[in-house]
């Protein structure tokens, strides 16, 4: 592998380092910041204000890495990342933590930089390998923050940020050293229109066949960002888990994730359709959320984690059938109206099970993970009534003669 893409591949690990990093140490930062006795509404905020930035400031970064170069828009990036998590180490009230979240949250929206320069430097043939790695370096510093963050955030509060700090600081010398421009800059202006986050959601609101596998997508996203948003407090008021139990359990929780969506969605849509793994995949994440409700010793919740596994076939499933919908002309834009319905998912999930969560919290806090199930068994009937018999592309020409 060459230098380049080590430096690409570690900026991609660092965020999704900085992303699982926070949420075992988020409630107890929070509480010492607030002092309030519930902190589950900030939490909420917090997590959506990464994901505002993020769904915000994707296309711009990438609209100026196509004017100025890939290589100047990732040095910022990441000297913007270092920075910000000194600043954060040392908040000493909310709206700084606040600011310091949403400077990450735009940072971390260098992930569409990185993918247009592994376009640049990758011939054809090699391009699925490398989004391969560049998509399980995201899965495994996902894995690695939340275990991390929880484990220095026992030390010390605030040490999980200066690692971080240190981290990006370290990828940032890298990057100036040995990273080189992947492109020639083109130095034309910058349509504004194309950096409207809404503009890829028009098409296929014009598009009837595509609204129920947007919306399945919707829910199984916004249903997804419950672990990050809840996770942590609910370990610790069922179980009274401290930052490493809170972080190891995130942790075994993307393991397993990750490896059940490496090996089962090919048999499984083999064995049982796409449809029939979709709804598999659903079954499992349902009981397993049903058991996680009613677990009342924290070793359960590891017993557990083979049936969110099974949960995983679903979203590659989901993908997969994804693709029958639309003629190949344009799947490029579809694929674009998905990523802008998965980042507002990001932004309404955490604010929606936050707010659920600070009302049961005192009374029953798995009642959170009931609410989640009533979520994806809205899913259910969009899965069974999905239909393949007209094409979006017969219905945009039928629609255009009309």
């Amino acid at each position: 592998m060459n230098k380049p893409l080590i430096v690409i591949f570690t900026a991609i690990g660092l965020d999704a380092v900085g992303i699982g990093l926070i949420f075992p140490i988020l409630p107890r930062l929070l509480e010492e910041v607030t002092h309030a006795g519930n902190v589950a509404p900030w939490i909420g905020i917090m997590t959506a204000l990464y994901a505002v930035m993020q769904f915000v400031f994707a296309p711009v970064l990438g609209a100026l890495s196509d004017r100025l170069g890939r290589r100047p828009v990732l040095l910022i990036s990441l000297a913007g990342a270092a920075i910000n998590y000194v600043v954060m180490a040392f908040a000493p009230q909310l709206w700084m933590l606040l600011i310091g979240r949403a400077i990450a949250g735009l940072t971390s929206a260098n992930i569409s930089v990185a993918t247009a320069y592994i376009t640049d430097i990758s011939p054809q043939e090699t391009r699925a390998r490398r989004f391969g790695l560049f998509n399980a370096m995201f899965g495994i510093g996902f894995i690695i923050g939340p275990v991390l963050g929880g484990v220095l955030g026992d030390y010390w509060l605030r040490l999980p940020f200066i690692a971080a700090a240190a981290l990006n600081a370290a990828n940032l010398l890298l990057a100036l050293f040995v990273l080189p421009e992947s492109r020639t800059p083109s130095g034309e202006k910058i349509d504004l229109a194309a950096l409207n986050p809404l503009r890829p959601l028009r098409w296929v609101f014009s598009m009837k066949s595509l609204a129920p596998i947007t919306l399945i997508f919707f829910i199984l996203s916004a249903s997804g960002e419950v672990y990050g948003t809840c996770w942590a407090l609910w370990g610790n008021d069922a179980f009274q888990w401290n930052g490493l139990w809170i972080g190891l359990s995130l942790g075994t929780f993307g393991i397993c994730q990750s490896l059940a969506q490496a090996f089962l969605p090919g048999p499984a849509v083999k064995l049982l359709g796409e449809r029939g793994a979709i709804l598999t995949g659903i079954a499992g994440i349902c009981v397993a959320l049903g058991l996680l409700a009613f677990a009342t010793q924290g070793w359960m919740v590891f017993a557990i984690m083979p049936l969110f596994a099974l949960g995983g076939i679903g979203v590659p499933a989901l993908q997969s059938l994804a693709t029958r919908l639309v003629d190949e002309t344009r799947q490029g834009q579809f694929q674009g109206v998905l990523a802008s319905v998965v980042a507002l998912a990001s932004i309404i999930g955490p604010l929606a099970f936050s707010t659920f969560y600070y009302v049961v919290r005192a009374q029953w806090p798995g009642a959170i993970w009931l609410a989640v199930v009533l979520v994806y068994l809205i899913a259910v009937p969009l899965v069974l009534g999905l239909r393949f018999r007209s094409s979006p592309i017969n219905e945009e020409k039928s629609l255009a003669k009309g």
